[in-house]
């Protein structure tokens, strides 16, 4: 069923608690951690509590949730205390995009300069 949890899916055991993470932040609808493989010096995901498998599914069915993820992005940012070059939010959606776990999510990264086009 939509937006509850999957058994065979990572970030759901790590919401769970049944898979360990790096937490730097959570809320009733959200959770934020680091990236294991980190692309910059900030790499941290932000995912919803709610199994959605990317963040297309997730806005249409939970777009006040999908809302939650950008807000909880740029908290992350400001905790982080990025320098002055900003930070990028992005969501691979597909695996030819890069999505490598079905659970929609957010990358934030930041700490480094981000060309233009990414990939």
């Amino acid at each position: 069923m939509a937006g509850e949890p999957q058994a065979d899916c990572l970030f759901c055991k790590i919401i769970a608690k049944e898979v360990p993470a790096t937490v730097v932040r959570e809320t009733e609808t959200t959770v934020a951690f680091r990236d294991i493989n980190p692309q910059a010096p900030t790499h941290v995901l932000v995912i919803p509590k709610a199994h959605y498998p990317d963040a297309a599914s997730l806005a249409a069915a939970e777009p006040l949730i999908a809302a939650d993820i950008l807000r909880e992005a740029g908290e992350v940012a400001a905790g982080e205390e990025i320098d002055g070059s900003g930070y990028r939010v992005v969501f691979n959606t597909g695996a030819g995009a890069g999505q490598t776990v079905f659970h929609a999510h957010a990358h934030v990264l930041g700490g480094r300069g981000l060309n233009w086009p990414p990939g």
